[in-house]
């Protein structure tokens, strides 16, 4: 029984992200030092999407792979949950797992994961190399790009996307950039 299904057989999933405080979870500003920017940007990451996800938006994760990887998650969800449990709605988490080379996709509605999807083309991420994401919102689906190329689509499982309003980011990933 693979990770995800055995939680929700299980219960709830847990996260295991510790909890920031405000001052934390600010935007560097453009007189921040870079180390200000970098503990800004350390993983586990939790930051908030303003306005929260629409057709048209888009979210970038800009990174590199830490050198002898095991796995990494990227979330967004509804709600930041606390340091111990996830909101109950996530619209869309993606896990890539370096030892089997997957990039798996669920949701989670009202507390319940749905089926996990699996297939992907290539493999984008190797150790110690860096990449970039791109998780565009539209009207029926999330398309993902990395490093330009197109990686999946993943359709809407939640309805109300204006409530998507946080980013997950927690890993064998250092992040540099978050757009």
């Amino acid at each position: 029984m693979d990770e995800t299904r055995r939680a929700a057989a299980q219960g709830r999933k847990k996260w295991g992200i510790p909890q920031r405080s405000g001052a934390d979870e600010r935007k560097p500003t453009a007189r921040s030092t870079d180390r200000d920017a970098q503990r800004n940007l350390a993983v586990p990451f939790r930051g908030h999407i303003a306005g929260g996800m629409r057709p048209g938006r888009k979210v970038v994760v800009v990174g590199v792979v830490d050198p002898r990887p095991d796995r990494f998650y990227i979330a967004l969800t509804c709600g930041c949950g606390t340091s111990r449990e996830p909101p109950p709605d996530v619209a869309l988490e993606l896990c890539v797992r370096f030892k089997d080379r997957q990039v798996l996709r669920n949701a989670c509605v009202s507390g319940s994961w749905g089926d996990v999807e699996r297939a992907v083309p290539f493999f984008p991420f190797i150790r110690d190399q860096p990449f970039k994401m791109e998780i565009h919102c539209e009207q029926s689906r999330f398309r993902v790009f990395v490093d330009g190329q197109q990686l999946f689509d993943f359709h809407h499982r939640l309805t109300s996307l204006g409530g998507v309003d946080t980013l997950w980011v927690k890993g064998s990933i250092t992040i540099t950039k978050l757009a």
